[in-house]
């Protein structure tokens, strides 16, 4: 059972990881510093949060506490001047990068160790659901914020609205709709 959460683990990270890219793929580079309202975050800066906690939470994963002392979360939400879309995407592989190499470097036996995150332990695998859905949630705003700026050239990450007939059809793995 152990094999298998760290290989689901594994691929619900890499999804997420892809859907954020499909979707910044999808704007321009002032988009992904394009604020809807004065008190939201761009795309840039949820990138930028997000990838300084993916490397803060995994580096050292299982030897040092989560909440590293030189992480600075609140200027994690500030970004002084627009940022080149390749800045932008460093900081987006290096947290994934961090990441997915402390998990896949994980063995079934240390599912049932203890992490600590800002001083609270945590069973790795609790660790690991707990960031997924950080993660997650993150993302899930970037492709939000995307398809907006996309507006009609946005191009589905998953199932275009009115397909599910035929993707439960098969013409989705058959290559006749493309995804």
């Amino acid at each position: 059972m152990h094999s298998s959460y760290l290989r689901d683990i594994v691929r619900t990270y890499r999804n997420y990881k892809a859907l954020g890219e499909g979707a910044m793929a999808q704007v321009s580079d002032a988009d992904l510093h394009t604020l809807v309202d004065p008190d939201a975050n761009s795309i840039a800066i949820i990138v930028k949060h997000l990838a300084g906690n993916l490397r803060s939470r995994f580096a050292a994963f299982l030897t040092s506490d989560g909440e590293k002392p030189d992480r600075n979360r609140d200027g994690e939400f500030e970004i002084e001047v627009p940022l080149s879309r390749a800045d932008i995407l460093r900081w987006w592989e290096s947290g994934w990068t961090t990441a997915l190499a402390a998990i896949e470097a994980l063995a079934p036996e240390d599912l049932e160790r203890t992490v600590h995150i800002r001083g609270e332990a945590f069973q790795v695998v609790e660790a690991l659901n707990r960031s997924a859905t950080h993660a997650a949630y993150h993302v899930g705003q970037i492709v939000l914020l995307a398809k907006h700026f996309a507006g009609p050239t946005w191009k589905s990450l998953s199932i275009p609205k009115g397909q599910s007939a035929a993707y439960s059809k098969g013409a989705f793995k058959q290559g006749i709709i493309p995804r």
